[in-house]
């Protein structure tokens, strides 16, 4: 039987772009795929037609060919190149990338892709441990330790479940191979070997420390650095501090999630500091000088001017936060909140009464803009 024109089998015409026969081969190729179905001989044989199709009209050498001499550019002793170790896989994977249907392409003469498992495979899980730190354990930075359980490698056998002295022997199940192999009708899958999780070997004499499994649980005690400038939600690594490896693969790491707990006075926005401070009406007023708190422990003085109104923002430079990986620090900022004062005495009375009596509107320059605008609303 004549084989099909290849430009028919993909549904485009002959003067088309390589962008359109790969989008032709694609559309085929997911509608037509053996994994979608299965049983189905006709699909087979369609999938196989347009995949041979396609690795010649992708080609341009191979196109050039063909458009001249037709199938008999790839036929007989003097053809470029047949078809009988085609391997289909390749050009699925070409244009799909990592193929989600790769267990089945063994069946189409594909070569084997995935042997014995990698001993990197083994590394041990990640642990993720949060820890919560002060504001000023940020700034200063600290060592803290952590306490938790996790595997550790058994130290008897280093880590592979065997008996000292002894040898592993190869994998009963999968013949040492890491992979079995099963045929459902065109098909053959392979799979990672269930007995020996793909590494090909078995344990003849278990390790009687930890039972074959190579590793132990064990309480841990870790101290981490904690550096300056630190903010919440900051992560630490800790190379090859998690769970131990299976075969003796290195640890997975650990992971230190950080946040940091409210403060009583400051809050923070990134590197910079902020925290409201109470002043009374006459410190306003007439103007003082202050001493605040900073983060270090220590203290600052801050002048208030003369006629400082509420919400009136000071600057302290540098006294902030840490940068971090930075020798810079970032600022303190203090917003003056003017306190009305309170369950007044007779004689505080009496006097605010007297200065009631002697302000206007020049010592109020705020008060005198807003009532004149309100005259103005009025009047209108």
């Amino acid at each position: 039987m004549a084989k099909r024109d290849y430009y028919e089998v993909l549904g485009v015409i002959k003067s088309v772009s390589a962008e359109e026969i790969k989008k032709a081969y694609r559309k085929l190729a997911l509608k037509y795929h053996p994994d979608r179905n299965k049983g189905d001989k006709a699909a087979e044989a369609k999938f196989k037609d347009a995949g041979e199709a396609y690795h010649v009209l992708s080609d341009k050498e191979r196109r050039t060919n063909y458009d001249q001499f037709g199938h008999a550019a790839f036929e007989g002793a003097g053809g470029r190149e047949g078809f009988s170790n085609f391997d289909f896989s390749s050009v699925f994977s070409d244009i799909f990338g990592s193929d989600p249907f790769d267990d089945f392409f063994e069946g189409f003469g594909g070569t084997k892709r995935r042997g014995r498992r990698r001993s990197s495979d083994y590394r041990g899980a990640d642990l993720r441990y949060d820890l919560s730190i002060s504001l000023e354990d940020a700034y200063n930075g600290k060592k803290k330790e952590m306490n938790f359980s996790s595997s550790d490698k058994c130290e008897i056998c280093d880590g592979y479940g065997a008996e000292p002295g002894s040898e592993p022997i190869s994998c009963s199940t999968c013949g040492g191979q890491g992979q079995v192999r099963s045929s459902q009708g065109f098909f053959t899958i392979q799979q990672t070997c269930p007995e020996c999780s793909g590494s090909g070997e078995q344990i003849s004499s278990p390790c009687k420390e930890c039972r074959g499994m190579g590793k132990k649980q064990t309480r841990k005690k870790i101290v981490a650095n904690i550096p300056k400038g630190v903010d919440d939600g900051t992560r630490i690594r800790l190379s090859a501090k998690g769970e131990a490896g299976i075969k003796g693969a290195r640890n997975g790491d650990l992971y230190i999630f950080l946040s940091i707990k409210p403060h009583s006075i400051f809050k923070r926005s990134e590197e910079n500091l902020f925290f409201e401070f109470p002043i009374s009406l006459a410190n306003a007023a007439l103007g003082s000088t202050v001493e605040v708190p900073t983060i270090d422990g220590g203290k600052a003085k801050v002048k208030i001017p003369a006629g400082t109104q509420h919400g009136k923002q000071f600057r302290l430079k540098g006294k902030g936060m840490p940068i971090m990986k930075n020798k810079n620090y970032g600022d303190l900022y203090i917003q003056a909140i003017t306190e009305v004062p309170v369950s007044l005495t007779k004689e505080q009375k009496n006097l605010l009464e007297q200065f009631k009596k002697l302000e206007d509107t020049k010592t109020n320059p705020i008060m005198k803009d807003f009532f004149e605008k309100a005259k103005r609303f009025w009047k209108n």
